[in-house]
């Protein structure tokens, strides 16, 4: 009876009977998180926060989710154990070894495309988090000196019991879809220390919690509108190929902006279950009264990517705390100690990305496209920061907020129909006009040098 009850209700919302299984697991981990504030600290905290995460993902995907879980946590834990010198790296290439053969034998995104879903997405979130903590305690061993300031604030001076270690891996459910965070935090919060500690003021979370579940309405409507008027499917009908230039860019930049509120909603969600456990909390503001910022639980700032006038910004405000991973763990660790990075660190850190989330062409342009899209950004912010005339920096403001509406959207169709067909039948329908600009404007900036700042202005520092 249940079974059907299930069936007809995803029927009535237009979902398969896995996709609304996992939605409303999903919608679960509010009041899961919920209820963590008064279960007993310490260990009983880590067996509630292991326990509901599996039992969530039990229900998800089935058992051989987490069988596919314990593989990755076992990889991550045992890696620390082996060999604390080099466990950072083992872990990283073991675990994202065993994600890329899970990408290849579940070839998920064909899936995702007709409306299905596996456990491959919850366990890109989980690989992360397994591999940031192995490097946390690699990093323990390494002096002051060696270190950055994320890497001092986030190493392990000792190794994590394994109830600690599951616990941080399936807690409230974060491994769904994120937000990835570290270890450390989740110790502290756990613990009740740092920014939980009874001497800290602790903030009520309804007000943020309220802003959060809004948003997810919101977005979740704006999708279930948009979806039927832009489908993919129509980059493969004939009537596409009769359009013009214009109309046809256009219909790019609705089908990404269209794709985009699924994923606010999501995050949205994620957001409103870290924010209610307390764990989102991240400090106070120094402004009068202060305010309390949630930035732990926070995955996209909306109007900073629809609105972004650089594609700089967009890894700071599209899946925030990934980008943020990746910057760590990647993109700062690739770089040579007093050498600055360049054009190799973000391809290669793109084009891990682009492996993480899976084996698909369409997901490899994306990602090869946004290294090209964020260099020619930086091109035209250099300019924009060397001319004087107001007027100029103004036009040059727009040109790069143009830019970034135009290749962000033209590439995002790759990440969205993902086969290598679809993907150049689309680019070329626009005469990869999104990539060739890009690398018109790097070029430019190689051979011709804009000139230097009249004034010296204290500017937010590039990725």
């Amino acid at each position: 009876m249940a079974e059907l009850d299930m069936k007809s209700m995803a029927s009535a919302i237009g979902l398969s009977v896995s996709v609304l299984r996992f939605l409303l697991c999903f919608v679960a981990t509010i009041p899961i998180s919920l209820i963590w504030r008064i279960i007993p600290k310490t260990v009983p905290k880590h067996i509630y926060s292991a326990l509901t995460g599996a039992l969530l993902c039990y229900i998800s995907f089935g058992i051989s989710s987490n069988l596919h879980f314990l593989v990755s946590i076992s990889i991550g834990y045992f890696s620390m154990l082996i060999y604390r010198p080099k466990c950072g790296l083992i872990a990283f290439f073991a675990a994202f070894g065993y994600l890329i053969g899970c990408h290849i034998y579940y070839m998920s995104g064909d899936a995702w495309k007709d409306g299905g879903i596996d456990a491959t997405g919850a366990l890109m979130v989980l690989t992360l988090k397994v591999i940031s903590c192995a490097f946390n305690y690699q990093d323990g061993l390494l002096k002051d000196d060696d270190l950055r300031e994320a890497q001092k604030k986030n190493r392990l001076l000792k190794m994590p019991s394994l109830i600690e270690y599951v616990g941080y891996c399936l807690c409230c459910g974060s491994h769904f879809a994120g937000p990835v965070y570290e270890i450390k935090d989740y110790l502290d919060w756990t613990e009740g220390k740092g920014l939980w500690s009874p001497t800290v003021k602790q903030p009520s979370p309804w007000g943020a919690v309220g802003r959060a579940l809004l948003q997810a309405g919101v977005c979740m409507g704006l999708y279930l509108y948009l979806m039927p008027h832009f489908p993919l499917s129509t980059f493969t009908n004939p009537v596409y190929s009769e359009w013009g230039f214009w109309k046809k860019l256009g219909y790019q930049y609705m089908c990404g902006f269209t794709a985009r509120w699924k994923y606010y909603f999501i995050w949205s969600i994620s957001e409103a279950s870290i924010i209610i456990s307390g764990f989102g909390f991240s400090g106070w503001t120094d402004s009068s009264p202060p305010k309390a910022k949630w930035d732990r639980a926070k995955n996209v700032d909306i109007l900073g990517v629809e609105l972004a006038k650089s594609a700089v910004r967009i890894p700071l405000d599209w899946n925030i705390q990934v980008s943020t991973w990746l910057r760590h763990y990647v993109y700062e660790r690739l770089v040579q100690k007093g050498k600055k990075a360049g054009f190799f660190q973000l391809l290669a850190t793109q084009t891990i990305s682009a492996i993480w989330h899976g084996v698909y062409p369409g997901y490899i342009f994306f990602f090869v496209q946004s290294a090209l899209m964020i260099a020619g950004s930086r091109v035209i912010y250099r300019w924009e920061q060397g001319v004087s005339a107001d007027v100029l920096k103004k036009t040059l403001t727009f040109v790069n907020f143009a830019y970034t509406l135009l290749v962000l959207n033209y590439s995002a169709v790759g990440f969205m129909v993902l086969s290598l067909h679809e993907t150049l039948t689309a680019y070329g329908s626009v005469y990869y006009v999104g990539t060739i600009i890009p690398i018109i404007v790097i070029l430019f900036g190689s051979f011709v040098k804009p000139p230097m700042p009249t004034k010296s202005k204290p500017q937010k520092k590039e990725q």
